[in-house]
């Protein structure tokens, strides 16, 4: 026979599943569920503590337990970066992934610090800078609503980015058309990229950062921006709560022996 903790678990799961409790919904308060004769209050801690080891709530100081959104952000591949995009709109990464989910946004839902630094190993390599150069390092987390969904750090070579507003902590984009549309403007047209993807397990402050539940890994991203002539403008750190996006990638297949034959 279940414990009581796991039969009231169970209960709440089928009502979080059937949408009875929506996301974004608060859970009733622990003692209000001991006062409905649900359980003791260690019976209804243990239940809420499993939904959330499941992935299926959050819990946070000042704002309860709260049901988790379930449908994923789309994460898009290529057409995030369309330059029709931020540049002849203000349609900056993370708002495409948002219209592209059809889901709300706003842009200081965006924030971030701005401090120039001594170049990390990763970011020092991918500029082809010597140990000890600095860059200019913009950390933003970005939310949806009050839930965090991820962090970027983007890493800049000085000469490229001083003066710009790239360099401006104010939240949101940097301006209309956001950080890419600033680098076009100072004569540095994105060309192509490269993003590097893996799995781990989050850190500490990360878990308390993305307020991420019991056991959910992190997907950290790796990109590097080039010019067309080969000049890296930016290389960005990405850090990802995994349930929180569907990974999208839409490209014409290669066929490299076809392009051989056409030079030969």
């Amino acid at each position: 026979m279940a414990p009581k903790w796991r039969e009231l678990a169970d209960r709440l799961a089928e009502r979080i599943r059937t949408g009875e409790y929506a996301p974004g919904q608060q859970l009733p308060h622990i003692r209000d569920l001991v006062e409905a004769g649900e359980g003791s209050k260690s019976t209804v801690h243990a239940a809420y503590k499993a939904l959330e080891a499941e992935g299926l709530v959050t819990s946070s100081r000042g704002h309860g337990t709260v049901v988790r959104q379930q449908t994923p952000l789309k994460r898009l591949g290529i057409e995030r970066y369309d330059k029709a995009k931020w540049r002849d709109g203000d349609e900056v990464a993370f708002i495409a992934d948002r219209v592209a989910s059809g889901r709300a946004y706003k842009r200081n839902e965006q924030t971030q610090t701005v401090s120039r630094v001594v170049a990390p190993a990763a970011a020092a390599a991918a500029h082809g800078l010597p140990e000890g150069a600095e860059v200019y390092a913009r950390a933003r987390i970005v939310k949806e609503g009050e839930q965090p969904t991820h962090t970027l750090t983007s890493y800049y070579r000085p000469e490229h980015v001083e003066g710009t507003r790239i360099v401006d902590p104010t939240p949101g984009p940097a301006g209309r058309g956001g950080g890419f549309r600033v680098l076009y403007d100072a004569g540095y047209e994105i060309d192509h990229m490269r993003e590097e993807l893996f799995a781990r397990v989050p850190t500490v402050d990360e878990v308390k950062l993305l307020q991420l539940p019991a056991g959910e890994p992190v997907v950290e991203l790796h990109r590097t921006t080039f010019t067309a002539d080969g000049t890296v403008v930016e290389f960005a750190i990405g850090v990802h709560a995994a349930s929180r996006f569907a990974w999208t990638y839409d490209f014409k297949v290669p066929d490299s022996a076809k392009s051989e034959r056409g030079t030969q």
